[in-house]
């Protein structure tokens, strides 16, 4: 294994400190005693571990466990004292290292590494060095599984299973087995091989049935910031009325997207902006594309990123991003992403240093990251990120016409169990001129309301009647809307 050779490079290079970040202790423990072991016949160097509820163990070798230095002190002073080799594991030692009497000790160790070979290891989640020990050390990141190894770890829990299971056999749908191969990519060895395990434990079987549960519990080991939301149940385009220009767009780039080799030689579509009128349907739009894509929904929430604490607002986003790149294949859908690129009020340093990072992940990702960001003012946005080859086309939502209201009208009346033949949708449709698609639905839901009160079926007065009571946002807001259009008329592509 490359990883293998890297930290055997590390440790004979004799650099008195490793730190190595890991939550798959269990894994780099057993990595560190293959390569102790691999250096047997030469140069052979004992390896120990340190843990502050067991002390100091031998861990190369069996022998009995004894409890001895199991204060950080104390281990480290030992260390010091021994004048032979060896490597010293030093397992969760990262709250200890804010003591200047440990810092000291450490130092000691460290100016002594080279006469003695003595290697120190710091294991852990997170380690933050001192400066005063930062030439001392070196950094080791362990490899997440490759597709290979992910295959193995399948394997191994189908193996497994069976065991567990005489005279059964886990049975395989060839393409779901492909898919949880790959869309166990990005998690450490131990939970890939705990994901596994429990989409075959299920039924015994791997199917397409298993995948969202997979994405999803893959979601929740990844996202511990908050600022992205889950969603693998995403609307279909037969629930969205109109955008058949946008539909047609979506559907012939879905190959390249999903790397079918027919298309081997397109570039893979990089994302899209939607700008529009409010209640028209972009949001519900960006929810079917990952439906057409048949990949997971990631909602990113920029109020959730901003932080009052400096730097915390760009750590969050490119934790959020990095989440994204390996949930990938995914669509990252940023609602309403001028509140979160454009100026707010007295943050316009902590903006800028969003905008940068944002747009260096856009031109630098290689993951299958599909990007749907909506927009209500475009005018808000800043130059660099609606230019040519940020997103692949900027589309603009505007309000439904005739048959597209039509449409509308048809689907929520459906979505609600009203019979269609009981309606004039064509009468409908005309009294609803100017109506976005979310006001047609909430004309539905107060009919719904007002039928109900009389005890009568909904019928098109009824309808008919809510229609007329209601001023859609193209008369309150005639003039902005107005302005709107305009502005995107020949600056964008329409939707239908």
């Amino acid at each position: 294994m490359d990883e293998s050779h890297d930290l055997e490079l590390i440790l004979r290079s004799q650099t008195p400190i490793v730190v190595i970040e890991s939550q798959d202790e269990r894994r780099m423990l057993e990595l560190l005693q293959a390569v102790t072991i691999a250096r047997a016949s030469s140069n052979y160097v004992p390896l120990f571990r340190w843990t502050l509820t067991d002390g100091l163990q031998r861990l190369d070798i069996s022998l009995e466990p004894q409890a001895i230095n199991s204060e950080p002190r104390d281990v480290l002073k030992h260390i010091r004292a021994v004048t032979k080799p060896g490597v010293y594991v030093l397992l969760d030692f990262h709250p200890f290292l804010d003591d200047p009497v440990h810092v000291r000790l450490l130092k000691d160790i460290c100016m002594q590494a080279r006469k003695v070979n003595k290697q120190l290891v710091l294991l852990s989640h997170k380690v933050e060095i001192p400066r005063e020990l930062e030439s001392y050390c070196a950094r080791f990141d362990m490899a997440l599984p490759s597709e290979q190894e992910r295959t193995d770890i399948i394997k191994k829990a189908a193996r497994t299973y069976a065991q567990d299971n005489p005279g059964s056999k886990v049975k395989v749908d060839r393409k779901a087995h492909e898919l949880l191969i790959r869309n166990l990519a990005g998690l450490t060895y131990a939970d890939t091989e705990r994901l596994a395990r429990n989409a075959i434990y299920v039924d015994g079987a791997i199917t397409h049935s298993d995948l969202p549960g997979v994405m999803q519990a893959k979601y929740e080991l990844l996202n511990r910031g908050g600022a992205l939301q889950f969603e693998y149940d995403t609307a279909r385009f037969n629930d969205v009325g109109g955008l058949s220009r946008l539909k047609k767009w979506l559907s012939h780039r879905r190959p390249a997207f999903r790397g079918d080799e027919s298309v081997a030689h397109l570039d893979a579509p990089k994302g899209i902006l939607l700008l529009g009128v409010q209640g028209c349907g972009k949001s519900l739009a960006a929810k079917a594309t990952a439906g057409i894509f048949g990949v997971p929904l990631l909602r990113l929430d920029f109020g959730a990123v901003y932080d009052k604490y400096h730097g915390e607002t760009e750590r969050k986003l490119r934790e959020s991003l990095k989440t994204a790149d390996v949930m990938s294949p995914c669509v990252l859908w940023i609602d309403e992403i001028e509140k979160g690129i454009a100026g707010r009020g007295g943050e316009t340093g902590t903006t800028q240093r969003v905008l940068g990072t944002f747009l260096t992940w856009m031109a630098e990702r290689e993951s299958q990251v599909f990007v749907v960001a909506t927009a209500n003012d475009i005018s808000t946005l800043p130059p660099e990120l609606v230019r040519k080859g940020r997103f692949d086309e900027i589309f603009f939502v505007d309000l439904p016409g005739d048959e597209v209201r039509n449409s509308i009208l048809a689907i929520h009346l459906a979505n609600r169990n009203q019979a269609l033949k009981r309606f004039d949708l064509r009468q409908l449709a005309q009294a609803t001129e100017g109506f976005s698609g979310a006001e047609i639905e909430q004309a539905i839901v107060s009919s719904l309301y007002a039928a109900h009160a009389k005890s009568e079926p909904l019928e098109t007065a009824h309808l008919l009647a809510e229609i007329e009571d209601t001023r859609p946002l193209s008369v309150v807001m005639a003039e902005r809307i107005a302005a709107m259009r305009e502005w995107a008329a020949g600056r964008t592509v329409p939707c239908d």
